[in-house]
């Protein structure tokens, strides 16, 4: 009888540690990589720009109440000009106003009431409060994108970490069966099955590797920092967090979205109250001084200066309904806000009865996943001893220790779907997870 040549043997102990050895390096937290991704998104600058954009409109609003000066100058031409009646000895009018005009002035002007500008003020922090929700309510969705990044490089975690234990047991197996044909107790062709089963597991567990770093190269670009390589994504137990909103999840409105329409409808009532402000009187103080020919004295036709102060009323009394059909566009815009918002709950709804009906049949699965194991392992273990002495061939104990590694498979990947189901049921109702 021919054994497996020791070489071979010496090889795969010296590789099965390392491809079997689980990941130690930091664990990585889902609560702080939502917070790393939000943090280190470019929109959320936007905030304080949106702030000081605003602020200057509002010195620009608060500025009208302070004199508006302006400079301007005149000079025209007039095809005819009043003349007097009257008429000298030699038939030439008394008077006659010159038709060339020049005037040169400054007019200061000062607001004394005037609704509209309060209510100006009111609307722009209010599209400011409006433009602030839009964007934390575009940011939030970064969550979501963490959650799924997350719990994709958690499942190829968890799966690596089964079949690097199998493949630990599986190079016991090969040296037990390895001593059984040098002592011709056993054919190499059993020591070949379980070397080739561990050759398998080797690869396994080599694309394993691969794909959770290439998933942790993911959540790194999301979140915005660098991720070791040897990260591991800790699964959060939300158990306790997930059971204190769960009768009241549809009652919940902390998603941005909510607090988005509010501002929206708050933003539209200021619109509404200044559409009725620029309708009401206004008063101003004004004066001009100036120099021209001819001034107000238009008879002297000669070079003066002048001035001229006074109050003026503005009032725009009637302007066909035109204030009303504004005001009640802006009332159908709010009912849209309105629409819009009871459309996103009703789809913030339907997600939610398919994640609470997944997470009801996860946490079953997982009550069955442990007695599905605990058999498969008693099978295994009388599969082993049987192999051991020699009345089962490697190829019917790996059918044993393959259906007992999918079974181990099986629960790792129900408790990461348990956890990420909810993990976005919290994230779509808005409550951060902890």
């Amino acid at each position: 009888m021919r054994c497996v040549p020791r070489a071979a043997v010496t090889l795969l102990l010296a590789v099965t540690p390392a491809a079997a050895q689980s990941v130690a390096g930091p664990a990585l937290q889902l609560a702080d990589l939502q917070q790393a991704a939000i943090a280190s998104d470019p929109r959320m600058r936007e905030l304080q720009l949106l702030a000081s954009q605003s602020s200057l409109r509002q010195e620009n609003l608060s500025k009208q109440w302070y004199p508006a000066v302006s400079l301007e100058s005149l000079i025209q031409y007039q095809s005819d000009a009043p003349t007097t009646p009257l008429v000298t000895p030699d038939g030439k009018p008394f008077f006659s106003a010159p038709r060339d005009n020049y005037d040169f002035y400054g007019r200061i002007e000062q607001r004394l009431w005037d609704p509209a500008v309060s209510a100006q003020t009111a609307v722009e922090q209010a599209q400011l409060a409006e433009q602030q929700a839009r964007v934390r309510t575009a940011v939030f969705a970064l969550r979501q994108q963490v959650n799924d990044a997350f719990f994709a490089a958690a499942t190829l975690q968890q799966r690596f970490t089964v079949v690097a234990a199998t493949i630990t047991e599986l190079a016991g197996r090969l040296q037990e069966m390895n001593a059984r044909v040098q002592a011709g107790t056993a054919l190499p062709a059993d020591a070949a099955a379980i070397e080739a089963t561990l050759l398998q597991r080797q690869q396994e567990a080599d694309e394993l590797r691969a794909s959770v770093q290439g998933a942790l190269g993911r959540l790194a670009t999301i979140v915005g920092r660098p991720i070791p390589v040897d990260g591991v994504p800790s699964i959060p137990d939300l158990a306790a967090q997930f059971a204190a909103v769960r009768g009241e999840v549809r009652q919940v409105r902390m998603r941005p979205e909510y607090e988005q329409f509010a501002k929206t409808r708050e933003r539209i009532a200021r619109q509404e109250q200044t559409t009725g402000a620029q309708s009401q009187p206004k008063v101003t103080a004004f004066g001009r001084v100036g120099f021209g020919r001819p001034t107000l004295d238009f008879i002297q036709n000669e070079w003066q200066a002048y001035g001229v102060g006074g109050l003026r009323l503005q009032w725009n009394a009637w302007n066909w309904g035109s204030t009303g059909r504004e005001k009640e566009a802006q009332a159908l815009q709010s009912d849209i806000t309105a629409a819009e918002e009871d459309a996103f709950t009703k789809s913030v709804s339907a997600s939610l009865d398919g994640d609470l009906s997944t997470i009801d049949h996860l946490t079953r699965a997982l009550e069955t996943d442990q007695r599905i194991i605990d058999l498969r392992a008693e099978v295994e273990r009388t599969a082993r001893v049987r192999l051991q002495e020699g009345v089962l061939t490697s190829s019917d104990y790996l059918a044993r220790d393959t259906e007992l590694l999918q079974a181990r498979i099986a629960q790792a990947t129900h408790q990461v779907e348990l956890a990420q189901a909810r993990a976005r049921v919290l994230t779509t109702i808005g409550v951060e997870v902890r």
